[in-house]
Formats: structure tokens, sequence, C-alpha cells
């Protein structure tokens, strides 16, 4: 789908909410304490059918209008709304608009501003108190606060001075100190480690409540040494509006909710954890992670908290970063050289990177094969990955029940079943291998397509030909469910 006909996407988060409020996907929760009851409202929503947005309000023992906002992108309608696109935007065509973005890679650089609605409270010193959000306890056996889960964690880079945002996690441990936790290899860690390799303490910024686009652009394999704010302006079609952090001199955004900066130190670590992850599970557990000591906090007045929250999926992860990730491996695949490539989808299940679906237009021997052994190792796809099923492209590779049907009739596990051993993984994969091996996992290829060399007497599928399905859509469509 190209970028055509999309309607302006803003970048204040309030916009955003009277949007779905008008759009029928957003819903309002009052009295529900941060404790227990937002983190189990929130489960029950990730399960639902529809996994409306939930803003609640007047949390017990906080302010009348501090808020706090969950589920943003957990449908592929709200994530086509918050791009500007039509809200009956398919699957695939969504991953299609965003391998289109990956493609194209459209830039728009931050304009710097000395304003904003951030600015209404701004506290230093003593002034400073964390625990005045109503941050959640997110699931029951979370080890604390996590204020960063729908979060920008801003940081530069000492040599070139390249700006990056990535979607780290993010604890509040008193009013001037949280952690953050950073995987090993993220673009974050890297830096950080710049700064303390040359004894420098490590300027960072922690932005939350933005506009999920602009959020959206820190859980994207946005390439080492671009600025993702750039990026985010070219996904929105407007420059982002920036202030300059007084004391680490970092980009912030000047609409945004919540923020706050300061420096992490050399070897300042402190006990954070766990948290239920995106892999369903609490792995990981408690460890020592590098703490952050705050040094100007801002919010706005009545300010919004919003949580990406993890979980066993669906969640944020499965929706957000999985269409956004399904394209980037699409463009990656096709920037390779795999030709006739019709669709990817990252199943939800996989929590956005752990099943990849790949369907392509069979061209030749071995086709099947390299386009799967290429999407489980690219860049986009290689993180954290378990299965990669390559199917024909008279299957949608966002409709389970087609992949699995392909899966059971057109893959013979002794030739069509391949296995990678020490692949790049994560601590948070409970599968992944033991201390020796920390970080790696294997996986599995799976080509489910014709056998090429028995696609001429393969037998005919029995479904509508192409005319009949046209036919009987136009005399009958106005009786047919518009999702038939």
């Amino acid at each position: 789908m190209a970028s055509s006909g999309r309607t302006a996407r803003g970048q204040d988060l309030r916009d955003w909410i009277a949007h779905m409020e008008r759009a029928g996907e957003l819903i309002h929760i009052e009295g529900a304490d941060r404790e227990r009851e937002i983190g189990g409202i929130i489960d029950i929503a990730m399960r639902g059918m529809n996994r409306p947005s939930v803003l609640f309000d007047k949390v017990p023992g906080y302010e009348p209008g501090f808020r706090v906002l969950s589920n943003l992108l957990t449908s592929v309608k709200r994530i086509a709304l918050t791009l500007g696109l039509p809200e009956d935007t398919s699957e695939v065509d969504l991953v299609r608009f965003w391998r289109d973005y990956m493609k194209n890679a459209p830039t728009i650089p931050p304009k710097q501003v000395n304003h904003g609605a951030l600015l209404e409270n701004t506290f230093t010193g003593d002034d400073i108190d964390l625990l005045k959000i109503p941050t959640p306890r997110w699931h029951e056996g979370d080890g604390g606060y996590f204020m960063g889960t729908g979060c920008m964690v801003i940081m530069k880079d000492p040599e070139s001075g390249w700006i990056n945002y990535g979607a780290y996690r993010v604890q509040v441990h008193d009013k001037k100190t949280a952690s953050v936790m950073i995987s090993k290899g993220k673009h974050g860690d890297i830096l950080m480690r710049k700064y303390h390799e040359k004894g420098q303490p490590c300027p960072i910024a922690v932005v939350v409540g933005v506009h999920p686009g602009l959020f959206a652009v820190a859980g994207l394999e946005i390439p080492y040494g671009k600025n993702e704010f750039e990026a985010a302006g070219g996904l929105l079609g407007e420059e982002i509006r920036i202030i300059n952090g007084p004391v680490t001199g970092l980009p912030i955004p000047a609409e945004a909710e919540i923020a706050f900066e300061g420096y992490v130190h050399k070897g300042d670590l402190i006990e954070e954890g766990p948290l239920g992850e995106w892999t369903g599970y609490y792995a990981g557990g408690k460890d020592m992670r590098p703490a952050i000591r705050v040094e100007t906090f801002w919010h706005r007045d009545n300010p919004v908290l919003t949580g990406a929250i993890p979980g066993v999926p669906p969640n944020d992860d499965t929706f957000y970063r999985g269409t956004a990730r399904s394209g980037a491996v699409w463009q990656e695949l096709e920037a390779a050289g795999v030709p006739e490539v019709r669709g990817v989808w990252s199943h939800e299940a996989g929590g956005s990177r752990m099943w990849l679906t790949v369907s392509i237009k069979q061209m030749y021997a071995g086709h099947a094969k390299q386009a799967g052994l290429i999407a489980s190792q690219c860049h986009a796809g290689a993180y954290a990955n378990r299965v990669v099923v390559v199917v024909d492209d008279d299957i949608d590779p966002a409709n389970i029940n087609d992949v699995i049907w392909s899966i059971c009739t057109r893959c013979d596990p002794r030739d069509d079943v391949q296995l990678l051993h020490g692949c790049w993984s994560t601590h948070l994969d409970p599968m992944s291998y033991p201390e020796d091996k920390h970080n790696m996992n294997s996986r599995m290829i799976i080509d489910a397509c014709v056998p090429w060399n028995r696609k001429a007497s393969w037998p005919d599928v029995v479904r509508n030909s192409p005319e009949l399905e046209k036919d009987v859509r136009a005399k009958f469509g106005a009786f047919l469910p518009k999702n038939w």
C-alpha cells in the first residue's frame, strides 16, 4: 500500500486519544489501583476479542487527572489509524506499508523549539519525585514499578553525535533513581559502553507518553547510525518538535507527557526486575542493572503514562513491532535478491519475533529454502527467532489456519525442515542456551511450499476460482460480513 491517501498523524498523544475515542477504539476506567487492578484489567483486555486501548483515571492515592494509558497498538486497525491509513487496512497491506517505509526510508529532521507542553511542570534537585506518577505494577509477579515500557530511551554517540532512541525497560526505584535494562548488542548498550570505556558517565533521557507513531520507531530495526527522530518525522509526515535537556543536551519531544534526564555512571548498578516479558514468562529474574541518577524531571498538567505491556502474546510487541518487523524482513529479503516475495507475517503467538511466515511465488528450485534461510538471519529477523515457515503465494501468511494447513499437506519433515544452531537470541528467551552459550538459540526453517519437482502434478486446491469469487461477491456482497 503506498503512502498516498494517508491522513495527518500529528505528534501529540492527546490528539491520538481523541482520534481513538471517535473510532471506538478506547475505553475509560476509573478507580483501579496501581498495585493489582490496573495490571489485572490490562491482562484481561489483551486476551479480549477487540483488545481496546484502555485509559485509567482517578487512580487511588494519586492526583485525579494523572492517568495511565495501555494497549496502545494491540490491533491492526489501531496501528493503521495511527499511521493515517484506512481503518480497514488488511494485515498484509499494513506489512506492505512498513516494507515500503523501510525501503524508501523517508526522513524529516527534527525542529528545535524552546517551548512545549512538557515544560508545564519542571523539577530539579530535591523537588524531583518520580513517585508522583501512578506507575502500575503491570503483573502480579513483577519486582517493581516499570515506568518505561511504552517509552523512548534517548542516548547520543560520544564520538559522532548520532542521536538514538530505543524502547528499553525502565524501572522506578525512588524519587530520583531509575534503572534501565538493555539487551547486549542493542544500540543503547553499545553507546553506553562507549562512554564508560572513555571513563565518562553516559547521558540518558527517558520519555513516556508520546504519540504512538513516534514511540513505535523506538521498537523498529532502524540501522545503526541513523537518527530515529528523523525516521519518526518521515513516518508521521512532519518535523518532530524537540527541546534540549538542560543537563544532558539530549533532544526530548516537546509535547511529551513525562520525561526525565540524568546520567548512568560506570559500575553504578541497582537490583532490577523481574518483569513479565514479551515471551510470556518472567525470564531473566532479578539482576543488577545500570542506575539512572535523575537530574531533571518534567511532566505536563494531568500527565498520561503510557504502557506497552509485555506479557503472554498478543500484546503491543505482537502488533506494532510484529507488523513493522515483518515489513523490514520483506524489504531485507528483496534487498538480498530474493524475488517474488508476496507477504510476510510475524505471528501473534511469537511475540513479534519467534514465528515468521513468508509467502513467495516459487520461481526456481531452492527458492523456498533460500527465502527461509535469509528471513531467519537477516537483521530484522535474526534476533530471538524460533520458526520460519515459507508458503506459496496462494496462502495468506497472516491466516494461521492456512499456514498450518500448508505445513500439514505440503511439508515432508524429512526433507523440508532444517535446523540452525548458535543463532542470536536473548536471555529473555526461556529456551536460550545455558550460561556457556548465553543469548543463543536454535531455530527451525520449514519449507511448506508445494515441492518444486511436483508442481505440475500437484492436485488442485478445493477453493473458489477467482471468477466465481468475483461473481459471488459482486452479487451478494451486501449480505456478506465485511471480514469474510
